[in-house]
C-alpha cells in the first residue's frame, strides 16, 4: 500500500503553475467575478448547515465517494490503549491530546481554546489547542530540536498509569484600542502556564508555540497548487517593494523523502497531506504508522517507555508485528482529508459584500491573501485538477510583527512568522462549532479583532482597518465572512 500512498503524496505536478500565474495576475480585483461563489470549484459542496465541513468533493464518483466513507470513520472513531477487544482501534498513547481526530476537528472544523472564567482563566484542559516545544538548535529534518524531557508538544493527557506530560492555564489581559472615530476595541493578549509537570522542569531555554486545530476543508486542492505558482507570487511580492515580501518554508516530507515547498501548519511547516494526517494520527493521539513507526517517550518518559515495550509484547503473544494503523487504513485517512469539500460563499453578489471586497484590496489584504488559484495536474485526484479555486492565501511565511510572535524557529520559518491562512469557511466556523475563535491561538474573537491582530508585513493594512468607520469595518467583516 505504501505505493499507493506515494501517489497520494506526489500526485500533483507543478508543470503548468507560472502559465496559471501570468493569467490570474491580469484579472480584474473589485466587483463580483464569475465563479467565485464556488471556492472549491467543480468540488464545491452548496450546504451552509451545521456539517457544511464535512462533505465529500462534489464532483467524486459514487465509487470514490466509499473511501471518502471508509476515511471518515478513521476520522471520527475513538481510539483506546492496548491490547483492546478489536485490534484495528487499539494503541492510543501513552500520551496523547485527543482519543479522535474528530475530538479537535470537531466536524472537520475548527477548535476553540478553553473556556474561560470572569477574570479571563481557563476553567477546563484544552483539546484543540496544543503547545509546540522545542530548543534553539539546528533540527535538521524534524524542522526543530524538541525538548529534551518532554518532546516537540505537550500532551495534557495520558493513559491509566501513566503521568500526564503537564496541566495547561491559559489566562487573557484585556488591551484596550480605539478605531480612528473613537469606536473603542479590546484585543486578548493570551499567556500560557504549565503546572504539574510530569517528569521535572522543562529546559532552560525551551520555546513554547500555541496552535489551535483548524478546518480542514479544501486541504487537496491546496496541495495542488502548482509549486511555481507559490515561488511566482514570492518572486513578484519581492519585486513590488510595497512591505509585503512573503517567503516559502522548506521542510522534509515524510512521503516524497524529499525537501518541498511547506503549504500546511501555521508556519507552513508541512508539505503534505499525507504527512500532515500521519504526523497528526502520531503527536495528538499516539498512533504510529509506517511513516512515523515510533512514539515520542523520551529518556525522562520511563513509565510511557515501559508502556510501548509491554504493548510490544501484547503484539508478539498474538503473533502482529505492525504500527497501530495499517498502510490501507492510513490511506483511507489520507483520502478523506484531502477530498473533504469547501462550502459554497454566501451571497457573494450583495452590494455591502462588493463594499467589504473593495476594502479589502484597497487595504492590500489580498496582497497576502491572495484570492485565486488554478490547481496543477493529478493522477491520483482528477478531481482536484484543473480547478479554478478561492482559497484567499499565497501560503507563504510573512512577518506578522511582534504583537504575534512565537519566537519559535520552524524550519525555515522564523519567530515573527506565519503562514498566510486560507479564509475559505471562516464565516461557517459559527455555525458549525458554535464560536469564532481565530488566529493560531485562537486569541481573536472575530474577524475585527483577528486583523488588528496583524503587524509587522501587515502594519499597513492594520492601520487601514483602524481608519475606516464603523459602516465600512461592517462591509468588511461581511465581505470575509462570505467566503
Amino acid at each position: 500500500m505504501k505505493s499507493r500512498r506515494l501517489l497520494l503524496g506526489l500526485g500533483v505536478l507543478a508543470a503548468t503553475g507560472i502559465a496559471f500565474a501570468a493569467v490570474q495576475s491580469a484579472r480584474p480585483t473589485i466587483g463580483y467575478e464569475p465563479g467565485e461563489e464556488r471556492p472549491g470549484g467543480a468540488t464545491t459542496t452548496p450546504d451552509h448547515g451545521r456539517n457544511a465541513f464535512s462533505y465529500p468533493a462534489a464532483n467524486l464518483s459514487m465509487d470514490r465517494q466509499t473511501a471518502f466513507f471508509i476515511g471518515n470513520s478513521f476520522f471520527k472513531k475513538s481510539w483506546v490503549g492496548a491490547p483492546a477487544s478489536t485490534s484495528g482501534r487499539d494503541g492510543l498513547g501513552p500520551h496523547f491530546i485527543s482519543r479522535a481526530c474528530a475530538g479537535c476537528h470537531v466536524l472537520d472544523g475548527r477548535s476553540a481554546p478553553p473556556a474561560v472564567d470572569a477574570n479571563g482563566v481557563s476553567t477546563e484542559q484544552a483539546v484543540g489547542l496544543l503547545l509546540r516545544l522545542s530548543i534553539p538548535g539546528d533540527g535538521g529534518k524534524d524542522g526543530v530540536v524538541p525538548e529534551p524531557t518532554y518532546g516537540s508538544q505537550l500532551n495534557n493527557q495520558a493513559l491509566p498509569g501513566i503521568r500526564p506530560e503537564a496541566l495547561i492555564t491559559v489566562s487573557y489581559t484585556e488591551v484596550p484600542g480605539r478605531f480612528a472615530d473613537g469606536t473603542p476595541y479590546s484585543l486578548r493578549q493570551p499567556t500560557y502556564t504549565l503546572s504539574e509537570p510530569g517528569y521535572g522542569p522543562l529546559h532552560p531555554q525551551t520555546l513554547i508555540s500555541p496552535r489551535i486545530a483548524p478546518q480542514v476543508i479544501g486541504l487537496g486542492l491546496l496541495e495542488a497548487i502548482p509549486e511555481a505558482r507559490l515561488l511566482d507570487i514570492a518572486a513578484r511580492q519581492a519585486a513590488d517593494q510595497a512591505g509585503i515580501s512573503g517567503r516559502p518554508n522548506r521542510v522534509w516530507d515524510a512521503v516524497r523523502q524529499d525537501w518541498v515547498v511547506g503549504r500546511f501548519g501555521w508556519k507552513a511547516n508541512v508539505g503534505s497531506v499525507a504527512h500532515q494526517t500521519a504526523a497528526a494520527f502520531n503527536g495528538d493521539i499516539g498512533i504510529t504508522s509506517s511513516l512515523f513507526p515510533h512514539e515520542e517517550c523520551t529518556t525522562a518518559q520511563q513509565d510511557c517507555r515501559a508502556r510501548l515495550q509491554q504493548e510490544a509484547a501484547w503484539r508478539s503473544e498474538r503473533g502482529e508485528h505492525r504500527t497501530d494503523i495499517d498502510d490501507r487504513s492510513l490511506d483511507r485517512s489520507i483520502y478523506y482529508t484531502t477530498t473533504l469539500a469547501v462550502p459554497a460563499r454566501r451571497a457573494p453578489a450583495d452590494p455591502q459584500v462588493l463594499e467589504g471586497k473593495r476594502i479589502f484590496h484597497q487595504a492590500q489584504c489580498a496582497s497576502c491573501h491572495v484570492p485565486n488559484h488554478v490547481t496543477g495536474d493529478s493522477d491520483a485526484f482528477p478531481e482536484l485538477a484543473g480547478q479554478s479555486i478561492w482559497p484567499y492565501t499565497d501560503l507563504l511565511l510573512h512577518d506578522m510583527g511582534e504583537a504575534l510572535a512565537d519566537n519559535r524557529p520552524d524550519f525555515a520559518a522564523d519567530g515573527r512568522e506565519w503562514r498566510t491562512p486560507p479564509l475559505w469557511g471562516v464565516g461557517l466556523i459559527q455555525t458549525v462549532n458554535g464560536h469564532q475563535t481565530l488566529m493560531h491561538d485562537g486569541r481573536a474573537r472575530g474577524v475585527l479583532e483577528a486583523i488588528l491582530w496583524h503587524g509587522g508585513e501587515a502594519e499597513a493594512a492594520r492601520q487601514h482597518v483602524l481608519g475606516l468607520n464603523a459602516a465600512e469595518r461592517d462591509a468588511l467583516v461581511r465581505f470575509v465572512e462570505s467566503l
